[in-house]
């Protein structure tokens, strides 16, 4: 007999701490789920509070406040169901999910397994749980998850195979970096081979702080077969419809029993809700939704492009300023700040010293042009003189080094941060992980501002990203891309006169840790 119930899954941009803003994307999502016709719609973890909430969720008012806007989701969820991840208060705090239809959280999940490792902490907040409730809707079987607790072969999903469901939902803060989408799919579909199970996979999207969501919503069907999925770096509606009876399959109870033997340490404890009773009625048949998941160049420019963008408009700036110099790493910075606010909110300022090639001038001039970004001028050799001459006193009889050099770039910090003081701008920095890394920058000076772009990406793949943003259309001359870098803070001076080449150093700021000190979670 068929039984098929239409998911949908929400991955959305929510905002850490704006419990009346995520409120109000949660119900409109759900709105457009239900103009689809979708019987369950499912959000990533934590959307009520945005992720990662941290001591936010340490303040009981917070805590109340977002109780009650989970009860503002659940009368939107009128005719539909949701599940909706959110911060529950029950004698502890828990990460939890709840599961509504009309109007009423029927049943709620606690996480079970709390990452406390990288840019995880949630050990310092939240309660483990073990409340396992297992809804019945349409005929169908869903257990719910959050995160983490999919990464586990006996964790809460094997306890909910045991009890016979056929659909495993979930919901996930999960962050990119880079190659781990791979490795995570590879994961849930293990996960789905291994209960005879659908897996229905949805993460956030967006950049919060240093974190940047990937999105990337997935669903396997039992046999292991990827059936849906959606976009990278970008909100997205997946809409698939779960048969189950229609195509036979077979559920592994040998592999399922042997998972659930080791989940029962868990104690966790299971709760049967009816959610929905009755059958679906027959509708036409969805188109497939199976975007095409970026990867290379495209994927990691889309995720500093959008961690940028999030970052600055959740801080609240509309505008960002960059220092432009000529070489690859501004005109990068600049690029990628474009394409992520708009080039009307981008200024670029040129800011010129005795030791600044010409063609330094003219790149910097050409790549503003390319962009359609606004272009400043201030030369800074009269403070230059003024600064050598306060301390010529000090510096006499000392032979001219790093001192010396590093006189141009704070003075150069000095003009950025000024006219991001008078006009309300954010300061973004230009170095990259290689030369941050090594030391190759100066306190004060190319290291101050408010957000570097750069920060986790490496001089090899600057290029590479360059030529990536060049294919999508003009930005950056050639010229910059093939002279030999240079911070231009004395005569003739190269990068590779203090550093290693960067074929060299690059893989070495890239190298992963041994693989005896490396979780297994850790893809």
């Amino acid at each position: 007999m068929h039984r098929t119930l239409r998911i949908g899954l929400a991955q959305i941009n929510a905002t850490v701490g704006d419990l009346e803003g995520n409120t109000r994307l949660i119900t409109d999502w759900i709105e457009r789920a239900r103009e689809q016709d979708v019987d369950l719609v499912c959000f990533p973890e934590l959307a009520l509070t945005g992720y990662p909430p941290e001591d936010l969720v340490l303040k009981p008012g917070f805590v109340r406040d977002n109780l009650k806007q989970l009860h503002v989701v659940a009368q939107a969820a009128k005719g539909i169901s949701a599940v909706v991840g959110f911060v529950d208060e029950d004698g502890a705090i828990f990460n939890a999910a709840a599961f509504i239809r009309d109007g009423v959280v029927k049943g709620i999940y606690h996480k079970v397994f709390l990452p406390n490792y990288g840019v995880f902490d949630e050990q310092r907040y939240f309660t483990i749980g073990h409340r396992c409730p297992i809804f019945e809707q349409s005929g169908i079987r869903v257990g719910v998850t959050v995160c983490e607790d999919c990464w586990y072969p006996s964790g809460p999903m094997a306890w909910q195979a045991e009890h016979g469901v056929e659909l495993l939902v979930n919901i996930n803060g999960s962050p990119y970096h880079e190659g781990k989408r791979g490795p995570r799919e590879e994961m849930v579909r293990g996960r789905a081979v291994d209960y005879g199970a659908y897996v229905a996979y949805v993460n956030t999207v967006g950049g919060q702080d240093e974190l940047v969501f990937d999105g990337n919503s997935v669903i396997f069907d039992p046999r292991g077969e990827m059936v849906a999925h959606g976009k990278s770096f970008r909100e997205d509606l997946v809409v698939y419809d779960i048969d189950v009876g229609g195509v036979p399959f077979h559920r592994p109870l040998e592999k399922i029993r042997h998972e659930a033997e080791g989940a029962a340490r868990l104690e966790l404890e299971v709760t049967e809700v009816s959610v929905a009773t009755g059958t679906t009625p027959p509708r036409s048949p969805l188109p497939r939704h199976m975007d095409a998941p970026l990867d290379g160049p495209a994927e990691i420019y889309a995720a500093v492009a959008l961690g940028v963008h999030d970052y600055i408009r959740k801080q609240l700036f509309q505008k960002v300023i960059v220092g432009l110099s000529g070489g690859v790493d501004s005109a990068l910075t600049a690029a990628i700040a474009a394409d992520a606010l708009g080039p009307e909110n981008v200024i670029a300022v040129r800011m010129p010293s005795r030791y600044t090639a010409p063609e330094s001038l003219e790149d910097a001039g050409l790549v503003a042009e390319a962009l359609g970004i606004q272009l400043l001028d201030f030369p800074i050799e009269p403070a230059h003189r003024a600064f050598e001459q306060i301390l010529a006193g000090a510096f006499e009889g000392t032979r001219p080094g790093v001192a010396e050099e590093n006189l141009q770039p704070r003075i150069r910090s000095v003009i950025l941060h000024a006219l991001s003081n008078k006009f309300g701008y954010i300061v973004l920095t230009t170095g990259n992980k290689s030369e941050i890394a090594t030391g190759y920058c100066t306190l004060y000076g190319d290291m101050a501002g408010g957000f570097a772009v750069l920060k986790d990406i490496t001089k090899t793949t600057v290029y590479e990203l360059c030529r990536y943003r060049n294919s999508l259309g003009p930005a950056i001359p050639e010229r910059v891309l093939t002279k030999p870098p240079s911070a231009e803070l004395k005569p003739g001076q190269k990068d590779s006169d203090s550093l290693p080449p960067y074929e060299e150093l690059d893989p070495i700021m890239s190298s992963s840790p041994p693989a005896t000190t490396r979780r297994p979670w850790l893809a």
